[in-house]
């Protein structure tokens, strides 16, 4: 019965990844998600984003409703608005979430913003356990986007990709300090405008963080 006891109202807030590159040049980063709702509709927040100085920081915030499609996928529409860079730029979502074969979660979403502009964006990662408690991770993540956006330094086509890869260890489910490597590069104009601004389109870095969830 929807709301009752066999379906209940169940909350989850997840920290995927609150993390610090071990140069002093490189940002600090945060990723994570909650929902609360039953088993086949759920409201989503997910909230991303990266600070290194005052000049250079980015923040995004997703709203979503969820709706289970199959056994381990969802459909997910709501809005997301990115905070900085300013100006704030705000968009449409359509996305689908899960678990393909093989385990890796996978998470596609479409973004429809003002003026005509669109964008996409590719998540997966998967989790190998070395030991009970101690688990590998593998991810990457590309965007693309419709069309050039200069006021936020962003090209059209292709724009980026990250590839991650971070080993953690599990004291407790809820909580898992880790370490890892990050690789990023921008492509096009995204990699000119970067250039422009004196930043690099390529950087490594080496990362130690957390992973927590209740």
């Amino acid at each position: 019965m929807a709301g009752g006891e066999d379906d209940p109202l169940l909350t989850k807030v997840m920290i995927d990844e609150l993390e610090r590159g071990l140069d002093s040049a490189d940002p600090t980063r945060f990723s994570g998600q909650a929902w609360i709702g039953h088993d086949l509709n759920k409201l989503w927040l997910k909230t991303e984003g990266e600070y290194q100085n005052s000049d250079k920081q980015g923040v995004e915030l997703q709203a979503l409703y969820s709706r289970a499609i199959a056994p381990y996928w969802d459909l997910q529409m709501g809005l997301k608005t990115d905070i900085k860079p300013s100006p704030s730029r705000n968009w449409a979502v359509l996305g689908i979430q899960g678990l393909s074969p093989y385990f890796f979660e996978v998470d596609a979403a479409l973004f429809i913003g003002e003026t005509g502009r669109t964008a996409m964006r590719l998540s997966a990662e998967y989790e190998l356990l070395i030991t009970q408690k101690l688990i590998l991770t593998p991810e990457v993540e590309m965007n693309l986007y419709g069309k050039n956006d200069a006021e936020v330094a962003i090209g059209a086509g292709l724009s980026d990709i990250s590839t991650g890869l971070r080993l953690r260890y599990e004291f407790i489910r809820e909580f898992a300090p880790y370490v890892g490597i990050e690789w990023s590069k921008k492509f096009g104009n995204t990699a000119d405008f970067a250039r422009d601004e004196g930043e690099d389109s390529q950087e490594t870095q080496f990362v130690v963080g957390v992973k927590a969830w209740f």
